[in-house]
């Protein structure tokens, strides 16, 4: 049975407002769930942690202690899960056959292309409509709802997720069939991974000679070298906006998803014969950052090592 909290305040845009399940509320599941509600859609949510459930419930979700109990009745499932093996399992075994197959099926976590395009074919063999709908911008963005979607699915399925998206973000983009949300993601943040290290290391290399971290930011960020690594999310405490470097490399994207995302690269890579040697150099950096206790700092932190 989902308990139901007391209605808060909405933000409701004009629209039509649906029944949506929401599974699994961790660090950007629990954002994004609370702007779907702001929104004045009704959210049944699920999570194994009683403790992300009861944020949800006092964010406004319905909240349910099983998948099949959240997904009855909904016309669109969403889903922020850790890895593709849960993702495979919970959609196999709680969702399809379970959910209505007038639900358009939305998953939204970050899996490798082989597993979306799988778990999207069999739903779409049961009836459903799915698309893979990865996102990037972090806890910050998933609390803000300004994340940015990648989307990969039909026409017909993206027209039917986007102004379920465009509740939860501030971009919302169709990157082709089943997996291109996937194949954009992973390739994105192959580029965010490698230019942070070049950012961390062009810092430690300026201050070594001599340079003002301040002045070298205000010279780089308007120069040639400047990058969403350098102007929005600087490593360097007490320069450029705020960051999780600001709050000693806490918040933010994990290192250990970074390494996630990275051996999602590769693997992808190797699959289709790319090279990708600056990619594979940062997946060996993060994989030894994250096993020397830091799995759980933010990425931009790596420049502690530096």
């Amino acid at each position: 049975m989902g308990e139901w909290p007391t209605p808060g305040p909405s933000r409701k845009r004009e629209g039509r407002f649906m029944k949506i399940a929401f599974i699994g509320l961790g660090n950007m599941g629990g954002g994004m769930a609370a702007n779907l509600v702001k929104e004045g859609h009704e959210v049944h949510a699920f999570d194994l942690s009683a403790e992300a459930l009861a944020r949800a419930r006092a964010n406004g979700c319905a909240a349910y202690t099983s998948v099949r109990e959240a997904v009855q009745g909904a016309e669109a499932v969403v889903s922020m899960l850790p890895n593709g093996k849960i993702v495979e399992s919970v959609y196999s075994a709680e969702v399809i056959g379970q959910a209505p197959e007038s639900a358009l099926l939305l998953d939204c976590s970050t899996i490798d292309v082989d597993t979306a395009r799988s778990v999207e074919g069999e739903a779409a063999a049961a009836g459903y409509a799915m698309v893979d709908a990865p996102v990037s911008g972090g806890i910050a963005a998933a609390n803000a709802g300004t994340l940015t979607f990648m989307v990969g699915g039909t026409a017909e399925a993206f027209a039917r997720a986007e102004p379920i998206l465009a509740a939860m973000g501030k971009a919302v983009i169709h990157a082709g069939a089943s997996g291109a949300g996937q194949a954009a993601k992973i390739c994105n943040n192959m580029i965010l991974g490698a230019t942070m290290i070049a950012t961390c290391e062009a810092f430690a290399l300026a201050e070594k000679l001599g340079l003002d971290l301040q002045t070298f930011y205000d010279i780089s960020s308007k120069a040639s070298g400047q990058s969403w690594s350098m102007t929005s999310y600087c490593p360097v405490p007490g320069v450029g906006p705020a960051s999780p470097a600001d709050n000693g490399y806490q918040g933010g994207f994990a290192a250990a998803l970074m390494l996630k995302d990275l051996k999602l690269a590769m693997e992808a890579a190797a699959s289709v014969g790319a090279k990708v040697p600056m990619g594979a150099r940062a997946e060996e950096l993060y994989e030894a950052f994250s096993a020397a206790g830091n799995g759980g700092t933010d990425f931009s932190g790596i420049i502690k090592t530096l």
